[in-house]
């Protein structure tokens, strides 16, 4: 058992998820990472590593009910309690209406708001027990918005926004800091950059500070975390200087 804090990124991706465990591997928490594929975390867990941090890679569909409970529970048995758990989960898809099916509706919902409810319920179970801890869920400008052909996308993380806000009422009385974060914006990524040249922008000649750097956002979390109970964030919605909102 490690007597560093522990932290839990569910959805511990390429970009955000990965910045965000390195900045918390920085700052001296033991990172668990949950993926549905996890051997794709090695390269992150290798580096963490080396870096002098602690790093820890976990199977997990988070969709999947039995996988859910199965890792925080190996985690809280072999590892440390959990002192924080981000949801970091995409589903960022378009589809427009017509052509979105039962299937793809089902399957983004799952990915972008199920699955956030069985993580925010594992975490709060095991940290209404030591009453305290911090949930956070990233959300994105379709928490709050719906745009055309990302009407699932929409759904989806406009069911997180309002399960983390009830959690929020429901746990913060008991000293669990419940958050949730509006990424309003395109992350720097190869993904993101993909959406452009597909609209016919060259992303490389977008002026500086168009895009979120990874970085900067794991910085947000890191520093939501460290806040005092008398002045807890529930909504932090992050934007480059340049986007219009």
């Amino acid at each position: 058992m490690t007597e560093k804090p522990v932290a839990l990124i569910v959805g511990a991706g390429d970009y955000i998820g990965a910045a965000i465990a390195k900045r918390f591997a920085k700052g001296g928490f033991t990172v668990c990472m949950g993926r549905r594929n996890s051997e794709k975390l090695a390269p992150l867990v290798t580096e963490i590593d080396a870096a002098g941090g602690e790093a820890h890679a976990f199977t997990m569909d988070a969709r999947d009910e039995d996988s859910v409970a199965s890792v925080f529970a190996e985690i809280e048995k072999t590892i440390g309690p959990l002192e924080l758990v981000i949801f970091n989960v995409g589903g960022n898809v378009f589809f427009p209406i017509r052509e979105t099916t039962s299937r793809v509706f089902r399957k983004v919902w799952e990915m972008s708001c199920f699955a956030g409810f069985l993580t925010g319920r594992e975490a709060a179970t095991y940290m209404g027990k030591r009453g305290k801890g911090s949930i956070f869920f990233t959300g994105a400008t379709a928490s709050v918005k719906g745009s055309s052909g990302f009407s699932a996308f929409a759904a989806g993380k406009h069911g997180l926004r309002a399960l983390a806000q009830s959690m929020a009422r429901e746990l913060g009385p008991e000293n669990i800091h419940v958050a949730h974060l509006v990424i309003d914006a395109g992350v720097d990524t190869a993904f993101v950059k993909e959406i452009y040249r597909k609209r016919g922008v060259d992303p490389d000649d977008l002026p500086p500070n168009s895009l979120m750097n990874p970085e900067s956002v794991a910085e947000a979390y890191w520093l939501l975390h460290h806040q005092t109970p008398d002045a807890w964030t529930f909504e932090l919605d992050l934007r480059p200087h340049r986007e219009k909102w």
